[in-house]
């Protein structure tokens, strides 16, 4: 007998933290999860935890990305991968977060624009120079 995957999404008490953040698409691989758990990158109700922590529905969980930090509440709990759409309805993110990371990606392009990268290396004056410069501060 086959039961409904979204029967057994609900009928879950807890489940582990790094097979959530799998099953969330947060991270490609269990193995990864586990990497960013233990390397500080997931805090789970504001503190660092073991990749074995039992989440539980309510639960505030912030991951950071790269540059991004997003801040989520458990909605729904899985332990097993399924598409980004079943994975979008494990969670929620709060509007404090999408707001954050708005303000920072806009930040971040308003930064490139006002210093571009120039075409050309420096040639052997302009090294010179940078280095005198360097060497003066």
């Amino acid at each position: 007998m086959t039961k409904n995957h979204e029967n057994d999404a609900q009928d879950k008490v807890s489940t582990r933290l790094d097979k959530w953040l799998w099953a969330a698409r947060f991270y490609k691989t269990r193995a990864i999860a586990k990497q960013m758990i233990d390397g500080g990158k997931v805090f789970y109700n504001g503190q660092r935890s073991k990749s074995g922590k039992a989440v539980v529905l309510g639960d505030r969980i912030t991951i950071r990305q790269g540059f991004e930090e997003k801040h989520v509440i458990v909605v729904a709990l899985a332990d097993r991968r399924r598409d980004a759409t079943f994975a979008q309805t494990l969670y929620q993110e709060t509007t404090e977060s999408i707001e954050t990371r708005e303000k920072n990606s806009l930040a971040r392009k308003q930064g490139i624009l006002l210093s571009p990268a120039s075409d050309t290396k420096p040639d052997k004056k302009q090294r010179r120079q940078i280095r005198h410069l360097k060497e003066r501060i």
